[in-house]
């Protein structure tokens, strides 16, 4: 028995170890190529040039303190009040024979806008020089009779006439006289026998004249209009809030603006009254503000986007350009180091809230140093950079 077995167990032990020892050489390489495919460590770390910075049109900001989950959004148009808006015309018919301004000018209130000429200007002058003779005439008359009554020497009703006489070319006088201001001539100079057949149309308000509707040689009266001046230092904002929204309006309220064509620049506004009549045939109300501050760029019948601010509460918000996501997780890039040759940023998660007027409410999975700059614009370009430098690893 003995002898029949042994071979027969040497042979098995023998396959065995020959068995472990292939089977160890197989993982190795195994092990090898793991360790070649191991991803780079991923960063959210990107550096840029200052260059880079200026090609790309980079910008910084900081994140700042809006109101936007308290707010009810509204689109709306800017107006004028129409005290502050006039239309040029002449008081009297007549030919126009300059005209000193064109659209975009300024023009201050009593600045020449044209001349009007009629020939029939001479004849009002005329007559006031002749009511003024005998207006003088009659005072010395009057004061003739009052002599010759009070001797005795003449009758009272010839007193009594020459009063009359007197007191009527007084209100002749008047007339004319305000005739003549109001066709800009000065009653002295009428007076003093000088006669003119061109008279100024001078400015009502002072403003921006928007239109000029006549032209040398135009024939003009009281009711054609030369030119149309507008005054935007007083712009109103009309706002259109739905039914729903309604009770939560009230005078007094400040409102944040854009320009829907032109979201870049905010403004500032604050209600003063809130109609009582839905507008047409929409189901809005009509809520009307004063446009407060710099008003630089602003013009009568441009459109904005506009939020109503209803309550106190403020929240830490960014332009939403500064926000991008990867991967389906949303970041904002914050200034970590810089000097004059780059900057370094780091990529920061964050999670969004309410979105207005180009802000959104951001809250950072870490706690900020206060001021940090953040890049508000332009923050695609970071990432992109970001994402292509980790491919190259």
């Amino acid at each position: 028995m003995k002898t029949i077995f042994k071979p027969y167990i040497f042979l098995l032990l023998l396959a065995f170890t020959g068995s472990i020892t292939s089977c160890k050489q197989q993982e190795k390489p195994k092990e090898e190529s793991s360790e070649k495919g191991v991803a780079p460590e991923t960063t959210n770390i990107v550096r840029l040039t200052t260059n880079q910075l200026k090609t790309a049109g980079i910008e910084l900001g900081t994140i700042e303190m809006k109101n936007l989950a308290t707010a009810i959004k509204a689109n709306g148009l800017l107006s004028v009040p129409n005290q502050n808006k006039a239309l040029v015309t002449s008081v009297i018919n007549g030919t126009i024979r300059t005209l000193t301004v064109q659209p975009g000018n300024y023009v201050r209130k009593g600045q020449v806008i044209a001349t009007i000429l009629n020939p029939d200007f001479a004849l009002l002058q005329q007559q006031a020089q002749t009511t003024q003779a005998q207006l003088t005439l009659a005072e010395q008359e009057y004061q003739r009779q009052t002599e010759l009554v009070a001797g005795n020497a003449a009758p009272l009703k010839n007193l009594q006439k020459a009063e009359a006489e007197l007191t009527a070319l007084k209100s002749a006088k008047r007339s004319q006289q305000m005739q003549l201001s109001a066709l800009g001539i000065s009653s002295s100079s009428a007076n003093a026998g000088r006669i003119v057949t061109s008279i100024p149309v001078l400015a009502p308000i002072s403003g921006t004249v928007s239109e000029v509707s006549a032209q040398i040689g135009s024939n003009v009266d009281a009711s054609t209009p030369i030119a149309q001046i507008v005054n935007n230092s007083q712009l109103h904002l009309d706002l259109f809030v739905f039914e729903k929204d309604l009770p939560k309006v009230k005078a007094g309220q400040r409102i944040h603006f854009t320009l829907t064509n032109s979201a870049g620049k905010e403004y500032d506004a604050q209600i003063y009254s809130i109609g009582t009549a839905f507008a047409s045939q929409s189901k809005t109300i009509p809520v009307h503000a004063v446009v407060m501050g710099d008003k630089t760029g602003l013009i009568e019948g441009m459109n904005v986007t506009a939020i109503i601010s209803i309550g106190n509460a403020v929240l830490p918000a960014v332009p939403t350009e500064a926000i991008v996501s990867n991967a389906g997780q949303d970041y904002i890039f914050v200034v970590k180091k810089e000097d004059e040759k780059e900057t370094e940023f780091e990529r920061i998660p964050v999670a969004k809230g309410v979105s207005d007027i180009g802000f959104t409410e951001i809250t950072p999975v870490k706690n900020l140093t206060p001021g940090s700059m953040i890049v508000t614009e332009k923050t695609f370009f970071v990432l992109a950079k970001m994402v292509n430098t980790g491919e190259e690893e």
